[in-house]
């Protein structure tokens, strides 16, 4: 919260920045304005709502200090190993299921939280990621579809910005700094790729099966039909691990071909179990190591922004979010991103005091160890800490007024919908 001082022009509005980390970051099992509010032992919603819409504060400026410090965080923690750490930026969406048309950037849409086309918005993330050592997401850029800037009415009523143009969610990746690290590898969409290379940045992008790329003998050939003419049996295939997790060696087998440009490749990933497909177009600019252990490594760091999702759903209500303007949207986005990379720094810094966990198994066969010992701290632990660590008691009466406030907000609401649908019925029956 010191970090983000310069960000807020009022002290009364940093305050209430810092309540509503306090509640993100706590035990409530919802976390909307409403429940914020009472955490903060505030009257009314009243302050939690003028926050995110209409206080006077820098958004981008407070996500780039909230980037700029998991950076140094997490690079701190890895120098501490004494061991070269990969540090990779890496980019992928999210969303969240919304319903009606009056949110900012409200669509029909696939979402993957879903697993099928719904109602809700969609935003590009950046998470930061250091090998072996920790992730937290440092960017954010929320997709709006082009018929919503282009229409005056949404524009208005959604809050968007006068001079906001349309993007698409690869664009809006390229637009994304890369945490800051030049020797970083990025994960980055299709459109981003130009500008990776406009900037020397190196990078491993999934593609689709029908990605289509020239080979080093001119021919042009789709990922698949690579796959089939160039990889029969065995041949060319080379099994690897694509990092440790949580439950040992994540073991894949590998395959790369050259394209027509010497700093291009294409990277395949084979489930050894089901045989499963991943595809990767590679590029590495010159004067940067060019090997496959390098790019291997790069690929196998791409699930960590899936999990700082998980984490910023799960531990502090990133996918709770109730508000409707595009800049209150942005803005608790970004209050999110700063209480997880507290955590997630913390956890990282503490990784080699906190864990003690016994020897890994050699064989098959071997019997487990008398004291297992103790794994190091996790995100989700340091929460549970620092929700303990912030808890503070309620003033009197507290609960009693917030659970009386409810019901007399629930009953107006009740009214007005009431006499919503007796207007309705009345059209209808005239």
């Amino acid at each position: 919260m010191g970090l983000l001082r310069s960000c807020f022009c009022r002290t009364q509005t940093w305050l209430q920045a810092g309540k509503y980390l306090s509640a993100l970051a706590s035990d409530l099992p919802s976390r909307n304005g409403w429940s914020v509010a009472e955490h903060a032992g505030d009257r009314s919603p009243g302050k939690t709502q003028r926050l995110l819409n209409r206080a006077s504060w820098d958004e981008a400026a407070a996500m780039s200090q909230v980037r700029k410090y998991a950076a140094a965080g997490l690079d701190e923690a890895a120098c501490r190993s004494r061991r070269r750490r990969m540090a990779v930026g890496a980019l992928d969406e999210t969303g969240q299921e919304k319903q009606g048309s009056a949110t900012a950037g409200v669509k029909q849409q696939y979402m993957g939280c879903a697993g099928r086309v719904a109602n809700g918005i969609n935003t590009v993330h950046l998470s930061y990621v250091r090998e072996k050592t920790g992730h937290a997401l440092a960017g954010a850029r929320q997709w709006i579809p082009a018929g919503d800037i282009s229409d005056p009415v949404k524009s208005l009523v959604t809050g968007l910005p006068l001079d906001l143009q349309f993007r698409t969610k690869g664009q809006l990746a390229a637009g994304m700094p890369t945490a800051t690290a030049s020797r970083s590898t990025s994960s980055a969409g299709t459109r981003s790729t130009a500008a990776a290379r406009t900037c020397g940045q190196a990078y491993v992008l999934r593609v689709a099966s029908s990605f289509t790329l020239t080979l080093a003998a001119g021919t042009k050939m789709t990922c698949a039909d690579a796959v089939k003419k160039l990889l029969t049996g065995t041949k060319g295939w080379e099994v690897r691990s694509a990092g440790q997790g949580s439950k040992g060696e994540r073991w894949y087998a590998w395959a790369w071909i050259a394209t027509s440009s010497p700093r291009h490749f294409r990277l395949i990933r084979r489930h050894l179990q089901t045989g499963e497909l991943a595809f990767h177009y590679c590029y590495v600019p010159e004067g940067q190591l060019l090997t496959k252990t390098r790019l291997i490594r790069a690929a196998g760091l791409r699930w960590p922004v899936e999990e700082g999702f998980e984490l910023a759903k799960g531990c502090f209500g990133l996918d709770q979010c109730q508000a409707r303007l595009y800049t209150a949207i942005l803005r608790r986005t970004v209050l999110v991103m700063a209480a997880l990379a507290v955590c997630a720094v913390t956890a990282a810094q503490l990784r080699e005091r906190t864990g003690a966990q016994a020897p890994p198994p050699a064989r098959p066969g071997d019997m487990p160890p008398a004291d297992p010992g103790l794994i190091p701290l996790t995100v989700r632990d340091v929460r549970r800490l620092l929700a303990a660590a912030l808890r503070h008691p309620e003033p009197p009466g507290h609960t009693a007024h917030w659970l009386q406030w409810r019901r007399r907000h629930q009953a107006q609401s009740r009214w007005f919908h009431q006499r919503a649908r007796l207007a309705r019925n009345y059209a209808l029956v005239n």
